[in-house]
């Protein structure tokens, strides 16, 4: 009897070093292609891959790559707990019009080490695409609105960076989301304080302004989202950016100015 009981607990020592030893992480994608249909040239889309890890293992990815610049992926940059769900989030803007289909690579030390993923659409003229839209597929869009339509950030330093906030209100009547933001400038960034805006609720969307060319200036930002009849909402920012915001004070000493100490 008492060598049964040895055997046995040696027997599920071994059981446990195995577990250990093949434990792993399992990355299971709800889907790995999605179709966006028609989408607007020049108007940014995105789209979300959810995944759950069904391992015994945490799961860490360690890098996504997408098959091409007009792709920029997010994802889910802490371990993955067993059970536990994450993201892999593709944003798409084309300046081409024409079919498409990319792919994203996500690599990872679950038991697929590499995934592929892809989105696929065709890019047409933005006013084809409001034309070929149905009444019930209107109806049925989000409908995001500004509050405002304007900020004026005053007097400036060049390189300063200045804040301000710009609230969005989706009247339509599925979820809104923010896919992104354009300038002429290349001098505006953007941070989606509401990822995901209920129907009927609003939200905050951060824009970041670091102006670099003096005098009266005015940037007109392209705010994008997923409203189909509307894909883009336009902010003007403000400001009268100077050399130097630092008055100079002088003392006049036998009549030649020295800066004042």
């Amino acid at each position: 009897m008492k060598t049964k009981s040895i055997l046995f607990l040696i027997c599920l020592c071994f059981a446990t070093m195995a577990n250990r030893l093949y434990a792993q992480g399992t990355l299971k994608f709800e889907k790995e292609t999605h179709e966006f249909g028609k989408i607007a040239q020049g108007v940014p889309v995105s789209y979300e891959f959810k995944f759950k890890n069904t391992g015994n293992a945490p799961v860490v990815i360690s890098n996504v790559q997408a098959s091409c610049g007009c792709t920029t992926p997010e994802w889910t940059n802490t371990p993955v707990l067993p059970g536990k769900s994450g993201f892999i989030k593709a944003s798409y803007n084309a300046a081409a019009m024409g079919a498409f289909n990319k792919s994203i690579t996500v690599t990872s030390n679950g038991t697929n080490s590499t995934q592929v993923l892809y989105i696929k659409g065709t890019v047409v003229d933005k006013a084809e695409l409001k034309a070929s839209l149905t009444p019930e597929q209107k109806a049925l869009s989000p409908r995001a609105t500004l509050t405002n339509a304007a900020h004026n950030f005053g007097k400036l330093e060049s390189g300063q960076k200045a804040v301000t906030k710009v609230t969005v209100k989706n009247t339509g009547k599925k979820e809104l989301t923010i896919d992104g933001i354009q300038s002429a400038c290349n001098c505006v960034t953007y941070k989606s304080l509401t990822p995901k805006i209920k129907p009927g609720s609003e939200g905050i969307v951060e824009l970041t302004y670091i102006p670099r060319v003096l005098g009266d200036q005015t940037e007109i930002v392209k705010i994008s989202s997923n409203d189909i009849v509307s894909p883009e909402l336009s902010f003007n920012l403000k400001a009268k950016v100077v050399q130097s915001l630092s008055a100079q004070s002088v003392l006049k000493e036998n009549s030649a100015a020295v800066p004042f100490k």
